[in-house]
């Protein structure tokens, strides 16, 4: 059977980017036989062949050869007389099988109808498609989308596929800038159904972001040797990485940064030059809040679980840097560690409470607290806050002599 305008359109949609040639074919089978059975009242005895490569149609109906006057079903039997009009050898008992002119049983109105039903169902098919392809990948890195279309609160994105994604001013770093053309990286933050179409949302500033821009740049976080254990940002000014390493042998603050910052500046530059700290992770409460608020110097930590907020006491000269600009250092400081916290400027008095290592050469031994030196611990209230267990596992001194020397130290300010 020749083609007709119902697949002529063939072309037009057997290309698009989410449905399967064999999706394809079923769907159009599936309108046929709707027509197929609204005419005929049964498809049972029609056979649908679809070329998938011209879009050509052809339909044979199988009717059983009856004597004359004794048809009782028009849609499955066939009189030998009609028959013969089109074998003329076929007996009574035999299938006759002929094929069909489409627009002559159904007609141009109705060829026009299904036409239009067919490229409903194939959009809807279509959209089915790309939220299945979506709505289990976010969080996941899109890494060459192209701008397409740049509105007042939005991009349109497309992918790999031509598929049109969503960047929304809102998930855009503040001094982001595009241009029609260009390459966009962002993660894919949010897939949605609005109306009966999917809605996929990209974004650059949340924190799962930054988290797979590590994975491009340090292979020992995709490997599972350091693991990012908590991520806050200011999106375009500052962020925070807690990362903890399950092999000794590696250094994960180290290995995040790189060589002379080799891997934290390509992130740094698509972040907009957005400022990244890097911090070890650890269960020490105390000292985890110390690196939190770094570079500021504490000098005293007081926390109180039950409201979960978080004292800190500093020098005078270290109040700001604590702070940092725009409040930015405390704010993403409390939000990493989880607690509120509150900055209070020492006195005079209160300043002269702690006492630096090197006035206990006399009781403990040089080569003890150059050791803890070397891991930043330089005053007697600094040693205390790290619990046993970390101070053996960061210096070469044996669980006794970290007992012993805290003993030394605590009893300084006991007196």
């Amino acid at each position: 059977m020749h083609s007709v305008g119902l697949v002529d359109s063939f072309a037009e949609f057997k290309d698009l980017k989410n449905i399967d040639r064999a999706t394809m074919i079923r769907v159009l089978e599936d309108v046929f036989r709707q027509m197929i059975k609204k005419r005929f009242g049964t498809d049972e005895n029609f056979d649908i062949i679809i070329n998938d490569q011209s879009g050509d149609l052809e339909i044979y109906r199988t009717r059983t050869v009856v004597d004359d006057d004794d048809c009782y079903s028009t849609a499955l039997e066939i009189e030998l007389a009609d028959a013969h009009k089109v074998d003329a050898d076929l007996n009574v008992g035999d299938d006759c099988i002929e094929e069909m002119n489409f627009l002559e049983v159904f007609g141009r109105r109705a060829v026009l109808t299904a036409r239009q039903t067919l490229m409903s169902r194939i959009m809807e098919l279509e959209k089915d498609e790309l939220y299945k392809k979506y709505k289990d990948r976010a969080g996941e890195l899109l890494s060459n989308g192209e701008v397409y279309q740049i509105w007042k609160n939005e991009l349109m994105v497309l992918d790999e596929d031509g598929n049109e994604l969503i960047l929304p001013k809102r998930e855009m770093i503040p001094a982001d800038f595009y241009k029609k053309g260009d390459t966009v990286k962002a993660v894919i933050y949010k897939v949605e159904m609005v109306n009966g179409s999917p809605k996929i949302i990209l974004s650059r500033t949340a924190p799962v972001f930054l988290e797979r821009l590590f994975e491009l740049e340090v292979p020992e976080i995709l490997d599972g040797l350091i693991t990012i254990k908590n991520i806050v940002r200011e999106p375009g000014e500052r962020a925070k990485v807690a990362v903890e390493s399950y092999d000794d042998r590696i250094d994960p603050v180290g290995a995040c940064v790189g060589m002379k910052g080799s891997r934290i500046h390509g992130i740094v530059r698509e972040l907009r030059n957005e400022n990244i700290d890097v911090i070890n992770y650890t269960t020490n409460l105390p000292l985890y809040v110390s690196r939190a608020l770094s570079p500021a110097k504490i000098s005293d930590i007081k926390v109180d679980q039950t409201e979960k907020r978080i004292a800190v006491y500093l020098k005078p000269d270290q109040v700001s840097l604590a702070i940092g600009k725009g409040g930015h250092n405390i704010k993403l400081g409390g939000k990493l560690v989880g607690f509120e916290i509150d900055v209070y400027r020492e006195t005079e008095e209160e300043q002269g409470i702690d006492v630096d290592l090197d006035e206990f050469a006399d009781e403990i031994d040089s080569w003890i607290i150059d050791e803890l030196k070397n891991i930043g611990l330089d005053s007697a209230k600094s040693v205390l806050a790290v619990s046993d267990e970390d101070l053996v596992r960061r210096t070469e001194l044996e669980e006794e002599t970290v007992v012993e020397v805290k003993k030394i130290l605590q009893a300084e300010f006991e007196d």
